[in-house]
């Protein structure tokens, strides 16, 4: 299973920055692999990107815009709903991951099955 985050390495938006390089840092020092798909240098991410946001979690007018986060095929999510599982120490259930043991989602899931 591979985590694909899909950017825009030249996006004229300092929100949309500032997100990308809060997943992909998050992603990083938590050393959870994965894959940056850019779609300003690549047509076929762009394309791909646009056809798999379902329908529900696509914006009313336009198209959906990076970043867009994704387990192989499966559509996790964008950066509010990254943030928010961020928020609430689940980002390896948002990913469809295991957590790793001694982590808080880790922790947080045991005491949930021990009650």
């Amino acid at each position: 299973m591979v985590i694909k985050v899909f950017i825009a390495s030249s996006s004229g938006s300092t929100a949309i920055k500032k997100q990308q390089q809060d997943i992909m840092g998050f992603l990083t020092v938590n050393k959870i692999d994965f894959e940056e798909c850019d779609i300003v240098t690549s047509e076929d991410n762009r394309k791909w990107m646009r056809e798999n946001v379902p329908e529900d979690f696509r914006p009313t007018t336009g198209v959906p815009l990076p970043p867009q986060i994704f387990n192989d095929q499966h559509y996790c999510g964008n950066y509010e709903a990254f943030f928010d599982a961020r928020e609430d120490h689940a980002v390896y259930a948002f990913l469809g991951l295991t957590a790793p043991p001694g982590s808080k989602e880790a922790e947080a899931l045991a005491r949930l099955e021990q009650q």
